[in-house]
């Protein structure tokens, strides 16, 4: 599975082999985004059915402020940027995601792919404790769009493999809604911080 996070040559690793659900975590600027984007475009480069998508979810202020860097040997203009699909959502809205997954059955042909960066944000405390009328709002609007997205990527496995990639940023040693995302995620992938890089465990 850590190897879809890097630039591959076609073959090199299988991801009808990792769990459908990920979640890639860790602290402010440390290349989450470009991890994102590099998973994407190896997902859709694996795929041979040239019309499979990949669906990459986000901020578009946070993508222009913080685009993602692309690995060496990578050409911007290649054609399988073709096949991953931008869908922006405001920065506090975590009911377009919600609608996004709600109707995720009605699709006719599903996504390789579904990469969300920078879930957590899209839960704002206060907007989501008005909604639901209790100050653990966000944890229940979290836990609600979770179960979701996992039924329905559980529902596009069906009829063929379609994995999602979430990202959260922390600022301790985890992501502060770990004890939601270990009840529907069974993997976690955490970015440490070393003196001068980052690194995946």
């Amino acid at each position: 599975m850590l190897e879809s996070f890097f630039f591959t040559k076609q073959g090199d690793f299988h991801p009808q082999e990792a769990d459908p659900i990920t979640l890639l975590s860790g602290p402010p600027s440390s290349g989450k985004t470009s991890l994102l984007f590099q998973f994407a475009v190896n997902s859709a480069s694996q795929c041979s059915n040239v019309n499979s998508k990949v669906v990459f979810i986000c901020s578009r202020r946070r993508l222009e402020t913080k685009p993602p860097y692309l690995a060496q040997g990578i050409d911007p203009g290649c054609e399988i940027f073709k096949r991953i699909k931008m869908k922006y959502i405001n920065d506090d809205d975590d009911e377009g995601i919600k609608k996004y997954f709600a109707a995720f059955h009605l699709k006719d042909t599903f996504p390789i792919a579904v990469v969300v960066d920078d879930f957590g944000d899209f839960f704002h405390e206060r907007s989501c404790q008005e909604r639901y009328g209790n100050p653990r709002g966000r944890d229940l609007a979290m836990v609600r769009t979770l179960a979701l997205c996992h039924n329905a990527i559980i529902f596009a496995n069906k009829t063929g493999p379609c994995r999602l990639l979430l990202s959260d940023t922390h600022n301790g040693d985890s992501p502060r809604s770990l004890f939601i995302y270990k009840r529907w995620i069974r993997t976690i992938f955490t970015v440490k911080g070393c003196v001068f890089n980052f690194y995946l465990t």
